[in-house]
């Protein structure tokens, strides 16, 4: 299922940034996530901060290929991606981007792992 994701959100490949948009042609970070998921066959929350509350947190020795990957700043949550391996994350950034595969770029990075 979470595999499944991963190919979801790599299929979106290039689909521009929107804030609040959930796809299928545009995406803001949590809304890929959800999206990919939701067809995956899970269900998340609509933000960042809310789809880590509904995941079961996972150390970073122990993450897995489509784990989600969240970005903090001392304990809020503000962006989230995909794991996929190798350090890297698809993800839709910010505005003026499109959905992209990324390594990594901080050590401020919680896991968390879909139910």
């Amino acid at each position: 299922m979470a595999g499944k994701a991963v190919q979801i959100a790599a299929s979106k490949k290039g689909s521009p940034y929107k804030y609040g948009a959930a796809g299928p042609r545009r995406f803001d970070c949590s809304g890929l996530t959800l999206y990919s998921f939701k067809r995956a066959g899970k269900k998340l929350p609509r933000t960042a901060a809310a789809q880590y509350n509904k995941t079961r947190h996972v150390r970073a020795n122990n993450r897995k290929y489509g784990d989600l990957v969240f970005f903090h700043s001392g304990r809020n949550v503000y962006h989230v991606g995909i794991y996929a391996g190798k350090g890297r994350i698809w993800h839709s950034p910010k505005p003026g981007s499109k959905v992209r595969l990324e390594k990594i770029w901080t050590r401020s990075v919680w896991y968390g792992r879909v139910r």
